[in-house]
């Protein structure tokens, strides 16, 4: 995997930044997600699917798992 350029959002900074979800762009469409207090986990998906899955937790279709 090719050196990948983190992103985490200033939302995550309300704890001094240990508990957040970090993005970041790969080769390609790919796109990468994973925990800043477990960073050797990595998700990879596409921007179409990323994109469809925060579109989806905003409008609350996942608000019955919890």
């Amino acid at each position: 995997m090719p050196q990948l350029i983190w992103q985490k959002s200033s939302f995550s900074d309300t704890d001094g930044g240990t508990t957040c979800i970090e993005l970041a762009a790969g080769g390609s469409d790919d796109r990468h997600i994973r925990e800043s207090d477990d960073p050797s986990v990595i998700v990879t998906t596409s921007t179409a699917k990323l994109r469809a899955f925060i579109l989806g937790a905003k409008a609350g279709e996942f608000d019955h798992l919890i």
